[in-house]
């Protein structure tokens, strides 16, 4: 049988502060992020099967990444939370916003790297994350491959 990739995409908004970069993305800003999420597997072949000829059905797919991350980031504010942003994450939460405290520095790379493990942990064990891709702007993206993290 023929492993298949398919891939569906999301978009959501989500603001962050790099703190300690040299650059202008130390300020506060957001992105219109744009989520490409790659799996592999093999189509359904018993055909009394409901899925019958799918790799995973699309609505599923987008059902753990809507819980995962879509829902949780979109409109939210992402911070490391062992920086002095924490002082700005607490005064905005105090005021209702959505905000986000992360291990890690929020750039893409890092983000992309905790979306995998949280679709990773999602998906039925007969599908594989094959690849995630992180567009920030139009003309920058970071992308994760399970190949490269065996």
């Amino acid at each position: 049988m023929s492993k298949i990739r398919i891939t569906k995409q999301f978009s959501f908004e989500t603001g962050h502060a790099l703190f300690g970069y040299d650059g202008k993305c130390k300020n506060v800003h957001g992105h219109s992020y744009k989520l490409s999420v790659t799996v592999i597997g093999n189509p359904i072949t018993d055909n009394s099967n409901v899925k019958f000829g799918m790799v995973i059905d699309f609505t599923d797919l987008k059902k753990i990444v809507k819980e995962e991350i879509v829902d949780q980031f979109d409109h939210a504010t992402v911070f490391n939370k062992n920086t002095p942003h924490i002082e700005l994450a607490n005064e905005l939460k105090s005021r209702g916003h959505d905000v986000i405290l992360v291990e890690y520095q929020p750039t893409s790379e890092n983000m992309v790297i905790d979306f995998a493990k949280r679709i990773q942990d999602r998906l039925p064990k007969t599908i594989e994350l094959h690849s995630l891709k992180l567009q920030e702007t139009e003309t920058s993206f970071a992308e994760w491959y399970a190949s490269d993290n065996l």
